[in-house]
């Protein structure tokens, strides 16, 4: 036992070499208001005869042991631990095991690690750093470009087209164009009526 609490502080005192990939522990960080509660999960990738929980306290500068649960559902609480507070929840599988805190205070923050015990070694998991705050921050305001109240003018096509003007392509191709074919239609019928004219005015001459 004493070689388990060597190997665990030397474990804390360089970050990253205890854990491993065989815990996968989530989520990261906790941000939590005073008098809610928690939940920190830790996912087991192999066969374990139990899962310890610590938790790890920047103010007071020591690394405590909370509860131990192993797969037949016994807990076994550290000394000075409040067991209505702290409650250990196994999934069926036994691979998956959740640590619940309830009446969150601020003597609460701090950094929780679940670890299993493998070869004479504590195996940790990557740590959940919990703060507890009275008030949580709002979320960031997002702002938006002021919506335009003008309404908004709908031209139809009829108008679109009335709005170019008399002097649009538009409106005076089409008409030149059929202006020049009416025209062009007229011509031989002009021409027949001036021949018959000058016939009427040779015969008139003639009596």
């Amino acid at each position: 036992m004493a070689r388990l609490w060597l190997h665990l502080c030397i474990c804390f005192q360089i970050p990253g070499f205890c854990t491993n990939l065989l815990l996968s522990q989530t989520p990261g960080h906790i941000l939590a208001q005073t008098n809610n509660k928690t939940e920190i999960r830790c996912e087991l990738k192999k066969e374990h005869t139990g899962v310890y929980w610590y938790r790890w306290s920047q103010e007071r500068q020591n690394f405590e042991f909370l509860v131990f649960s192993n797969p037949l559902g016994k807990t076994t609480y550290g000394a000075n631990v409040n067991q209505d507070k702290f409650s250990v929840q196994g999934g069926s599988s036994h691979s998956s095991y959740s640590l619940r805190i309830s009446q969150l205070r601020a003597s609460d923050n701090g950094t929780y690690y679940c670890s299993v015990s493998q070869s004479f070694q504590l195996l940790l998991g990557s740590g959940t750093h919990l703060g507890v705050v009275d008030v949580l921050p709002l979320p960031p305001k997002t702002t938006e470009a002021p919506r335009s109240t003008k309404p908004m003018r709908r031209v139809t096509k009829s108008k679109a087209v009335s709005k170019k003007g008399a002097c649009s392509p538009l409106v005076w191709v089409p008409l030149a164009t059929s202006v020049l074919v009416l025209l062009l239609s007229l011509v031989p019928t002009a021409y027949r009526l001036y021949r018959l004219r000058r016939r009427l005015w040779l015969r008139i001459r003639r009596q």
